[in-house]
This record gives structure tokens, C-alpha cells and sequence, in this order.
């Protein structure tokens, strides 16, 4: 590794995960839902600076959410949170609902449908609605304009010059993520490894992508295919994963030893005090090293840093699957009670880490591939999609392959 670390910011984020650790049997859940607004009649993506736009509608959302936990950026609305719930926005305007802790799958529903209730006679005030969508129905990326937050501007402009499909996946995609517990550091590989060899079958089976920029989605996996090509050095598989050596210290050196993309330094108190330092910038070359002083991190900081990669599976004080296309909230809940299911059930993630032993970087790379180039044709580690459908326990979920996701119903919450 040629890249400058400093030891003391290692030491910072191996006791931030070290925070993290859960007794066993806690079990909790974290849910992401990511929406993409959209105008009824046209179908049109809403942006957030239009008249009866996303601004809008956070502002109209206000009285539900407690004053405290508003975030505004350049003096306008773009968060709001309360016990349990937090909404945000994605750089093209999506409503990013996140439910959590959560003790089970069966909670999300009931704190979603409130959420729905809230927002539901709104929309309707405000001619549009939010769908479930892996891409935008009808635009493209080149007709949203990014929303004011300062990290999404210099996002923008990095992922814009590097790679394939960065303006695509920050102003068209919505995803759903589940994150989960881990107890200790084998826990915590144990379950990213695993994560990271199931996710994309799991993928397949729940996805929901039939559009991309305006026309019918050519690529089995958008979003796989979208975060590959975003760019490699902070995307796709945690490099030396699958090493038996590989550990917390492994993932936290590959963080702060690739480019950071966006320095925030508003939480930086040394760069306060320096006249005329900028606190918010592109990073093209500069890692942590680079940008933060010789000494402990800060928890913002920590925060920032592990924000910049988007691994397919991500390292926080818990563990982030992040995989699947936006989903209605009925198949969101099915796909929390599988991860549920593979993750936290002993028996099953035991089953799950034998099959999986000894496996490589390398054909978790080809399974990814094998997926994109043939779709229901594929054999993801050499077994057909039929056995993986038994094997991860989905024969009672899904009863039938996925119909035709460009029927109206699709539109519904």
C-alpha cells in the first residue's frame, strides 16, 4: 500500500467498530427505503426546487418531526428525524425514509404506514407521488438538478469525471438497505463475507428495475452494474475480503488510504480557525491522512470518512447490506424477514459460512458477472437460480417469478 495512513486515524475507526459490537441475541434491524418522486399524469421525476416540488413537501412534513432534528443546509430544508425515523434526501431529490433499530422485521410496517399516512395527503396537495422504482420511470439523469447539500455538490462533480453511470445512480436510483448487528470482529467478517456472496442473488429475486433513462432497463442488475463502474477504489468488494487474515484493521486501512471524493471539514475545529480554509471540498487525490490533523478522529469525522465508500456491503458500528432496488413496503418487510432469517438464525448463517469457505474474491467477482451477462440463464456459483431460491429459504415469499413491474399496480406505495 503506497497510500500515506496515519496510525492514530486506524487506531480511531478500529474503536469505532470496536463501539459497535452488540451482545449477542440483540438482533436488531435497521431499514432504508429510498423513493423517487414523481409528478402524476407524466410520470415525470419531481426535483426539489420546483414549485410544489420536494422542498416543499419536507416543508409541509415539518410539524410531524421534532424542530431539533431538522437539518438544513444554505438555509433550506433537506432533512427531517424524530424517534425511529429519519427522513433525508438523495442528490436528485429521493425521499429517503430510514426505520430503525427495529427488534423485527414485523415493525417496519407499522412505523412505514405512518409514515405514508403523513406524507400520503401531501403528495396528493402537491401533484405528485413517491414510487419504488430501482431508476427513474420516464426521465433521465441530465433533467434533475442535484439537491443543496454541499457533500451532494462536490459528489457530483467527483463521480461525474470518474467512471461510468455516477450522475445516473446519484439523481435516478433508490435502493432499499438493511443493516444488521454483529457481536464481535469474526462475527462482524463472518457476516460481511456472507453478505457479500448472497446479496446479489438476493438481488435477482427481488428486483425492480424495468426503466432506465426513459427507456426499457437493459442490464439484469442496474444497480450492480451502476455501482461497479461508479469507481472501483471505493465500490464493489472490500478488497482482501476473503483473505482468512482479513479484519477490521484491513478494512479500515483500505477507507483512509483511498481518495476521500469530498473533504468535510466542518467538524474539523483546526480548519475553523485557519482563515480562509475552505471547510467543504472535492477531494480527487487527498485521503484522510491528508485532510484530517495527526490525532483521533472525531465522531463526525469517523462518521465522514466511512461515508465515502460504498462497498456492496459497508462497515459502520453495524453492517449495511446494500444491494436491492427500492421495494413497495410489503416486499421491503419480505426481504428484512430474509435477511433476518440467514443472518441471525445460528443455524442458517453457520450453514451459510461452511458453504461459503473457502471461497475467493475472484468468483464472488464472476458470480457478480455471471448474473449481469445471462439473468435467469445464470448459475451463480455454479448452482441455477432454482436451488439458490431453496437455499436461502425464499420458496414460501416468492411463489411465483416477479410479473411484469411495468404494470400500474407497481405504482402504488
Amino acid at each position: 500500500m503506497n497510500a500515506k495512513v496515519n496510525p492514530k486515524h486506524v487506531a480511531s475507526l478500529l474503536r469505532f467498530f470496536e463501539s459497535g459490537s452488540k451482545p449477542a441475541g440483540g438482533n436488531g434491524f435497521g431499514v432504508e427505503i429510498e423513493h423517487l418522486p414523481v409528478r402524476n399524469g407524466s410520470d415525470a421525476a419531481v426535483n426539489y426546487y420546483e414549485r410544489d416540488g420536494v422542498e416543499v413537501l419536507l416543508n409541509r412534513l415539518r410539524p410531524y418531526y421534532d424542530a431539533a432534528q431538522e437539518h438544513w443546509e444554505r438555509g433550506r430544508l433537506v432533512g427531517l428525524g424524530r424517534e425511529g425515523i429519519t427522513v433525508s434526501l438523495e442528490p436528485g431529490g429521493q425521499v429517503e425514509c430510514s426505520i430503525g433499530v427495529l427488534h423485527s422485521p414485523q415493525e417496519l410496517v407499522g412505523v412505514y404506514r405512518r409514515f405514508r399516512d403523513e406524507t400520503d395527503p401531501v403528495l396528493d396537495a402537491l401533484g405528485f407521488r413517491l414510487v419504488n422504482y430501482g431508476y427513474q420511470p420516464r426521465s433521465g439523469f441530465a433533467d434533475i438538478p442535484v439537491n443543496p447539500k454541499s457533500r451532494y455538490a462536490a459528489m457530483n462533480d467527483y463521480l461525474g469525471r470518474i467512471g461510468r453511470f455516477g450522475p445516473c445512480m446519484m439523481r435516478c436510483s433508490a435502493s432499499t438497505q438493511v443493516s444488521i448487528d454483529y457481536h464481535d470482529e469474526a462475527d462482524a467478517i463472518a457476516k460481511i463475507r456472507v453478505g457479500t456472496a448472497v446479496g446479489p442473488i438476493l438481488a435477482w429475486f427481488f428486483r425492480n428495475t424495468p426503466y432506465f433513462e426513459g427507456v426499457d432497463n437493459p442490464y439484469p442488475l442496474l444497480r450492480q452494474k451502476m455501482w461497479d463502474a461508479v469507481d472501483p477504489q471505493r465500490t464493489g468488494i472490500v478488497p482482501g475480503l476473503y483473505d482468512a487474515r482479513f479484519g477490521w484493521e484491513d478494512y479500515a486501512l483500505d477507507v483512509l488510504s483511498t481518495p476521500m471524493m469530498f473533504a468535510d471539514l466542518t467538524h474539523t475545529p483546526e480548519a475553523t480557525r485557519s482563515p480562509g480554509t475552505p471547510l467543504e471540498r472535492v477531494a480527487y487525490r487527498d485521503n484522510a491522512a491528508d485532510i484530517y490533523p495527526d490525532r483521533a478522529l472525531n465522531p463526525y469525522e469517523i462518521g465522514h470518512v466511512l461515508s465515502t465508500h460504498f462497498n456492496d456491503v459497508r462497515l459502520k458500528d453495524f453492517i449495511e447490506l446494500r444491494h436491492w432496488d427500492s421495494l413497495p413496503i410489503a416486499r421491503a418487510e419480505q426481504l428484512t424477514q430474509v435477511v433476518g432469517a440467514l443472518f441471525y438464525d445460528v443455524a442458517n448463517l453457520t450453514r451459510l459460512m461452511s458453504y461459503f469457505a473457502g471461497v475467493s474474491e475472484d468468483e464472488v467477482v464472476a458470480m457478480k458477472a455471471d448474473l449481469q451477462a445471462r439473468g435467469a440463464e445464470s448459475m451463480p456459483f455454479g448452482e441455477p437460480l432454482a436451488f439458490w431460491r431453496e437455499f436461502l429459504g425464499l420458496e414460501d415469499l416468492l411463489t411465483d417469478e416477479p410479473g411484469d413491474p411495468r404494470h400500474p399496480d407497481v405504482f402504488q406505495a
